[in-house]
């Protein structure tokens, strides 16, 4: 099958080339394999990922070191001699780094990251979720993997492919999610495969089997931690969060059902069968997974988390009276709430900050009306700052999946030009006061104090307003002097 022309793809191949080479006529020559993703995704005719797994009956720490001395690699392999694992980065050096290297074979920049395991058997105890490992044969190790399409095999040096389950390529073929052990057993000793059988048959439109998918929905609790840590739930949810239009429907959509979701985002469940007023055609839950479905494939993990909670402080709001359904400050409770999931989830303080942000101002641009004038517009720009590309994609996502017309949604080409013109005379965002506050001190003749914060606020509203060009420090002061005036005794 032809694997396609990507630089992922091509950094693989020559990594498993150089792999190749450095162990022909060795005592490893014919006893490497190809395992997992590699082939599944080569099969698929997807692009390959740049990251390569390896066995073999024998030890792997030992043939990482060997790679290693026949300069594969500039660093150490890392080694986990409790699993017999090691990891190897496989990649180009520049200039006088790479005169004398063995295989000088040009690679991207980056190259690729191998892990080489040695063949083994694991074992778990109910109570601890580190297995017991022994050294074990090829089919011992494919049948402790998580899912019979990561289990095909193929012989570095020979390219046989070996189907040790029996059901890798008849399940790569039929589009099946399938253990290779009793399901139960597999979830059990790993609760975490349960968030990969759902990536994975979102991401591959694959079907996930009867007996595994009763297995998940049984041991779904067995997810929470600390069996499992949130770093490790977080990891495969944004994964499954970062899959296209469609397939990331269809991720969230397993993910509600098989009851997964409510262990570790139970704030979650409330957006499903929370019904809308007139202006939605669906709850908060199926309209946030449509207007999931509109996100372009290049959005950032924060933008999609934001628009992925930017109502879920709906069901907390919700009121309903003569005049409608309505959902008063659902901004901010939904804010508090991502911030708490997200705090949870261990992501970092920035990723907090910028979805947190996103939720809090989803619908400032909703409220922009044609016939705002100039300040208006430049309160939103300053308003949403940095955020405001990310804001305008969220908010074409989220009228995508409502029941407006045109006439009543918001005009978002209409105030982006508006945008555009203002930024064009001048940077909005870093409009600022004419005088700084030594000369706002100076002219008032006072101290440091809440009101020298209240006359820079001041003279930077005049400058919004119109009513005082930037940088015009003598009409400032006659303003500032006016205003001080009449607002001293506040």
């Amino acid at each position: 099958m032809t694997v396609p022309d990507d630089s992922a793809s091509q950094s693989a191949e020559r990594a498993i080339h150089l792999l190749r080479e450095a162990t022909r006529h060795t005592p490893y020559e014919g006893r490497l394999y190809l395992v997992g993703g590699l082939l599944r995704d080569r099969f698929l005719g997807l692009p390959v990922p740049n990251d390569l797994d390896l066995v073999l009956e024998g030890d792997a720490i030992a043939l990482a070191e060997f790679l290693y001395k026949k300069r594969l690699s500039t660093h150490a392999p890392v080694t986990y001699p409790r699993f017999g694992t090691a990891m190897l980065h496989i990649g180009r050096e520049e200039g006088k780094e790479a005169e004398g290297r063995l295989f000088p074979t040009p690679m991207d920049a980056e190259g690729s990251m191998v892990e080489l395991v040695s063949a083994r058997a694991e074992s778990y105890r109910p109570d601890d979720r580190k297995p017991d490992v022994e050294r074990g044969t090829l089919k011992d190790d494919v049948f402790r993997r998580d899912f019979t399409i990561n289990t095909l095999l193929e012989n570095l040096h020979t390219g046989e492919q070996l189907d040790l389950t029996g059901r890798a390529l008849e399940d790569l073929q039929a589009g099946i999610i399938r253990t290779p052990l009793e399901p139960r057993v597999t979830f059990f000793d790993d609760p975490l495969r349960m968030l990969r059988a759902i990536r994975f048959a979102a991401r591959f439109d694959f079907h996930i089997e009867e007996a595994t998918w009763a297995a998940i929905v049984a041991e779904a609790e067995r997810l929470r931690p600390p069996v499992i840590s949130y770093e490790r739930i977080r990891e495969e949810f944004v994964k499954i969060v970062r899959l296209p239009g469609p397939k990331v429907r269809r991720g969230l959509e397993l993910l509600l059902t098989s009851r997964l979701l409510e262990q570790f985002l139970p704030e979650m469940l409330p957006m499903a069968g929370c019904p809308q007023n007139e202006w939605h055609l669906y709850d908060v839950w199926t309209h946030t997974l449509v207007a999931m479905e509109h996100l372009p494939d290049s959005a950032r993990t924060e933008l999609r988390l934001g628009l992925l909670w930017h109502d879920i402080g709906k069901p907390a709001t919700r009121t309903e009276d003569e005049k409608g359904v309505h959902f008063y400050g659902h901004p901010q409770v939904g804010m508090e709430t991502a911030r708490a999931m997200m705090t949870r989830l261990k992501f970092s303080n920035d990723e907090i900050r910028d979805v947190t942000t996103l939720v809090r101002l989803h619908m400032r641009l909703g409220e922009y009306r044609p016939d705002w004038a100039d300040a208006p517009v430049k309160r939103l720009i300053r308003d949403c700052g940095s955020y405001l590309d990310d804001l305008f994609v969220l908010a074409r996502c989220d009228i995508a999946a409502t029941n407006l017309s045109i006439g009543q949604a918001v005009d978002l080409d209409g105030l982006r030009a508006r945008i555009d013109a203002l930024n064009a005379i001048s940077n909005v965002v870093q409009i600022e006061s004419p005088l700084d506050g030594n000369e706002i001190m100076e002219t008032l003749g006072i101290g440091p104090g809440p009101h020298l914060r209240a006359a820079k606020d001041f003279l930077t509203n005049e400058v919004i307003e119109g009513r005082l060009a930037e940088g015009d420090k003598e009409a400032a002061r006659k303003q500032l002097r006016r205003w001080w005036k009449e607002h001293k005794g506040d």
